[in-house]
């Protein structure tokens, strides 16, 4: 038995262990450094805790465009970071339109249901066109094409849109409806955060449920699995490569519509941070896995939110926020040392892995 464990454990695993305990031990000092210190009350927590769900809601939707096109391909699109960007950039304009116009202050509901619409549009077109003209010649070649493809791709559309747009900042209009806060059973929460959270919820459940009930949902996930086996069954595989790329672009869509109602603001280069963030997050739900996503979404919105807090304040770093990202690929590095395939790793076949 001793041999068969010095066989599995080398001694690059001892220091990956010995790095990742390290960890563990000073996230669990800073810990219990802040909780005993009682620099935050309960009520900043439930704060910390709210805007991590509503961020990590943008994750979850963005990661599941990694996600999908990686169980399907099994290829890493980082062009789905502009997919991202070119949607609420697009809906910007619309939404400064209705402002200027009105409608906006009037009808706010309607006005939010078509930037959305736009913004969902806009990104799901631009991923279509990216699998087509992108990623469809370079389905036989070796893997290191397609991923070197899109990283150009990435600074293409970068580019174009700069070129479309400008290189400024671009300031979303206020929604008036979205102002303020709502209390429910006791708890006050920011009415945009509400929205974010309760809109994207519905949409990844809606997207989850589409992917495991509807004969389009089965056929991608076939393709999934053994696209030579889906072919001889009937199923159109470069049709369904195409709607998993749809699909992945109106999350991604999504996720930029509520990250301007957030944050307020677009520019070209705002999909690149997001981008690395949600694919961390796909990576540590377990890349290729669906539910995943959107746990490993979650779980990263929360760590950078009570993260810095939590575990740095009572060590008396100043200015703990600035390391949230730190603290999030830190949250990744425990991750893949104590569960390398992921929270709920997919199960590879041999053919897959």
């Amino acid at each position: 038995m001793l041999e068969r464990l010095r066989e599995r454990i080398t001694p690059t695993d001892i220091v990956m262990w010995m790095i990742g305990g390290s960890l563990l031990v000073m996230i669990i000092w800073g810990s219990a450094a802040t909780l005993l210190a009682g620099l935050y009350t309960p009520r900043h927590w439930l704060d910390f805790v709210i805007f991590g769900l509503a961020q990590g809601s943008v994750y979850a939707l963005i990661a599941m465009g990694y996600t999908m096109v990686y169980g399907v391909l099994r290829m890493i699109n980082f062009a789905h970071s502009e997919v991202f960007m070119s949607g609420p950039y697009t809906a910007y304009y619309v939404a400064a339109a209705f402002y200027r116009s009105g409608l906006l202050e009037s009808h706010p509901v309607l006005c939010l249901l078509a930037i959305f619409m736009v913004s969902m549009f806009i990104s799901s077109m631009i991923a279509f066109l990216l699998e087509k003209i992108a990623y469809r010649p370079l389905r036989n070649a070796p893997r290191l094409i397609p991923l070197i493809t899109a990283i150009g791709a990435s600074f293409f559309l970068q580019y174009v849109f700069r070129g479309l747009y400008g290189s400024g900042f671009q300031a979303y209009p206020v929604v008036k409806m979205l102002e303020g806060h709502w209390t429910f059973i006791g708890i006050r929460i920011l009415r945009f955060q509400a929205v974010v959270i309760v809109a994207a919820a519905l949409l990844l459940a809606a997207l989850y449920s589409f992917i495991q009930m509807t004969r389009v949902g089965k056929a991608i996930r076939a393709v999934s699995e053994d696209k030579e086996a889906a072919y001889l069954m009937g199923i159109d595989v470069d049709k369904m490569i195409s709607t998993t790329f749809i699909i992945g672009g109106m999350a991604a869509g999504a996720a930029g519509a509520f990250y301007g109602i957030m944050f307020k603001q677009v520019h070209f280069f705002m999909g690149f941070i997001p981008g690395i963030k949600a694919f961390t997050a796909a990576v540590l739900g377990g890349i290729g896995n669906i539910p995943g996503a959107m746990l490993g979404g979650i779980f990263l919105g929360l760590i950078e939110s009570v993260g810095p807090s939590l575990f740095l304040d009572g060590l008396g770093i100043v200015a703990p926020y600035q390391l949230k990202d730190a603290i999030a690929f830190t949250m990744l590095v425990l991750v893949l040392i104590f569960r390398p395939t992921g929270i709920l790793g997919e199960r590879l076949a041999v053919k897959k892995a």
